[in-house]
């Protein structure tokens, strides 16, 4: 149960983060002599861009196509991409990604969107783990601060900007984060990382992999954190520090020559501070900034099996399970079931075709407070979804034509059909041109359906004590867009690539919120007289813009990489509404221009130095003065396996804000200038 305080530190009691350490110090304890190594990270320096734009992407179609052919605005962070950003995050990576707009509201929350409409549970963006959807249902969202992983394990993350409701079904309406993890076989050895600094003030990770026989690969780890608190204002602690330890594992198997299985899971416990706006009773005329300490944990188990019945064809099912809780006001503890099916088949000339069918169960338990309730308490969904799509060639290497379709049904709103065509021209092997035409949906939340929470009171003169309230609309509808995108894609010479993405957007029923029927309540006590406001889809408009990326090697030792991102948004209401927030909320809650610029220059063998700068536009409801953040960070590898890496993050400011959750569910703090030293060895 949440516990209010002044402070947010407090020691971190894990028995997950036991059994993980005792599997540890067994692995590492064992006297048979270290087989393997950890991979060598691959110098991506060395290969040509060409190389680079050639690299495989799968989140677009589930199948691999070269990114450079992809007739999708995809952006890959590689695992260099990584390495050199300093990141000890994933929000933080994202930033790399131009178009994705990323924000932290405190410590350990983050507003993170693609392609506008950004807030703390931004509901139009499908994010995944190994193609695991983490997008809860109670809240529309992500929960970012217990999204994590070694870093060292990531292959990569494809991130898509703009619709991929026909692929990956409702809630993936302005982009598609997918998180690749490395397989087992790619991290056989020993790592230790270990760090710490200002903000970061320690965090490190213990890991091994290995083979368990002549089919078997596996890796085991146990991953700690401990960061700082943000300041509220001058001088004033902003009471969200947090910590999480994380351990996990996963194995690869050859089972036959034709059929792989994936283990993979984790266990974690956190606890972490956050300042929130609480009402203690209805008669309190409104919320209170309140300290609160959360404790977190939960972890998820999912198994992969791939079979192979020839070179055209192949079937994949995974089954996954996952449970987490949050000890806050709200007190939610979730459990989610997934199935998905997936068979892909290429055998014929010109025809390649996915198509697969998804089960998906959650069930939700949440306590509540006097104040603060999800109607019902308990709720269990089960939602089901189907899709099909055929990449036909209609000419050999020149052009390409995509179809999918995606059925799903959903728990508040029944039936929904989100189909796609995009077609790709590819006129020489250096260029692409490509249009594509989608619809997407995203579905109502537990939050949007049945959140209710009290906001505050008066007493007019003469009347009784009136207490105005916020109460979710169980009939609220589906959020509806037709998005039109055209893209190029150029190798313009062998020094330079360049990526051009512009898109127009038609959002239908967008929600607002409207004024619903007064009643009288008796209870709880006094008597009082309720105003209430809810959900309604009320609010339709369009936005555009467009996202520009290149990448330069200016010289075998110098790589630059400059990206730009503008976006314009209209929105209004149908004459009947009587929301006044919503639309300077959408229009003036996104950067119209964001641009960055990151460099890498290798100085000698060993040594390298990198450095990035973000500009982020200024918001206009609510106002957040626009900013420029500067990190940078110098890495050398002074033994072989054994690096040290100094890191600087926001440099270019003491302090800044970046977003305001206009929900009040985490009050924003100040980002700080930080520093942090980070040893890695890999053995």
């Amino acid at each position: 149960m949440a516990r209010r305080t002044t402070r947010t530190r407090a020691t971190l009691a894990s028995p997950w983060g036991a059994v993980c350490a005792g599997l540890l110090a067994t692995i590492f304890s064992t006297n048979s002599p270290l087989a393997w190594a950890q991979e060598k990270p691959p110098d991506l320096t060395e290969k040509s861009l060409e190389d680079l734009m050639d690299m495989d992407v799968t989140s677009v179609s589930k199948t691999p196509e070269k990114l450079s052919q992809t007739a999708s605005a995809v952006f890959v962070i590689t695992q260099e991409d990584i390495r050199r950003s300093g990141a000890q995050n994933i929000p933080d990576l994202l930033r790399l990604v131009p178009g994705m707009d990323v924000a932290q509201i405190d410590a350990n929350t983050w507003a993170i969107s693609a392609r506008g409409f950004n807030e703390r549970f931004a509901n139009e963006m499908m994010v995944l783990m190994d193609g695991r959807s983490v997008y809860t249902f109670s809240f529309g969202g992500v929960f970012w601060d217990v999204l994590d992983l070694p870093l060292e394990d990531i292959e990569r993350i494809e991130v898509i900007r703009g619709p991929g409701g026909s692929t990956w079904g409702t809630n993936a309406v302005n982009g598609v984060v997918n998180i690749i993890s490395k397989k087992a076989s790619e991290t056989h050895g020993g790592l230790i990382v270990g760090g710490g600094g200002t903000v970061q003030q320690g965090f490190g990770t213990l890991q091994y992999g290995g083979k368990a026989g002549s089919a078997m690969d596996y890796r085991v780890f146990l991953k700690y954190l401990n960061n700082d608190h943000f300041a509220a204002g001058p001088g004033a602690d902003g009471a969200d520090g947090w910590h999480t330890l994380r351990g996990g594992f996963r194995t690869d198997s050859a089972l036959t020559p034709d059929d792989t299985l994936t283990v993979q899971g984790d266990l974690y416990s956190a606890r972490e501070g956050s300042t929130a706006l609480l009402l203690g009773a209805i008669t309190d005329p409104s919320g209170v900034p309140t300290n609160v300490v959360t404790n977190l944990s939960g972890g998820y188990v999912a198994a992969s099996w791939d079979h192979r019945f020839s070179p055209q064809s192949n079937t994949s099912v995974q089954l996954s399970y996952e449970h987490h809780a949050r000890n806050d006001d709200v007190g939610d503890h979730r459990g989610i079931l997934n199935l998905n099916v997936q068979h892909h088949y290429s055998g014929w000339s010109r025809q390649n075709i996915v198509w697969g069918m998804e089960y998906r169960h959650e069930g939700s338990h949440t306590r509540g407070s006097p104040t603060i309730e999800f109607v019902p308490a308990k709720i269990s969904i089960n939602e089901f979804s189907a899709f099909v799509q055929d990449e036909i060639t209609l000419i050999p290497r020149k052009l390409l034509l995509t179809g999918g379709t995606q059925f799903e049904y959903n728990y508040y709103t029944g039936l929904n059909v989100m189909p796609s065509t995009r077609v790709a021209w590819t006129p020489d092997e250096h260029q692409t041109v490509w249009i594509a035409i989608s619809d997407a949906v995203r579905s109502p939340s537990q939050l949007n359906a049945g959140f209710q929470a009290n906001i505050g009171s008066f007493t007019p003169p003469g009347g009784p004590l009136t207490l105005l309230s916020f109460i979710g609309n169980p009939h609220v509808e589906d959020e509806s867009l037709i998005a039109y995108e055209l893209g190029y894609r150029a190798q313009v010479s062998k020094w330079l690539s360049l990526d051009l993405a512009g898109y127009y957007n038609q959002y239908d029923h967008q929600l607002t919120i409207e004024p619903a029927a007064p009643f009288f309540q008796n209870t709880p006590a006094p008597p009082h007289l309720v105003l209430p406001l809810t959900y309604g889809n009320l609010m339709y408009g369009e936005t555009s813009g467009f996202e520009v990326s290149a990448n330069w090697k200016v010289n075998r030792f110098w790589t630059l990489s400059p990206g730009y991102a503008f976006e314009g948004i209209h929105m209004h209401l149908v004459p009947r509404s009587q929301d006044t927030s919503s639309v300077p909320g959408a229009e003036g809650g996104t950067p119209k221009h964001s641009a960055q610029l990151r460099s890498h220059m290798r100085l000698w063998r060993n040594l390298s130095w990198d450095a990035s700068a973000f500009f982020v536009d200024r918001l206009r409801d609510p106002v957040v003065p626009s900013y420029t953040r500067l990190d940078t960070q110098l890495a050398w590898q002074f033994r072989e396996g054994m690096s040290l890496n100094l890191v600087g993050q926001n440099l270019a400011q003491d302090h800044h804000f970046e977003f305001v959750d206009d929900l009040g569910t985490a009050l924003t703090t100040q980002i700080k200038r930080s520093a942090y030293a980070q040893f890695t060895w890999r053995f």
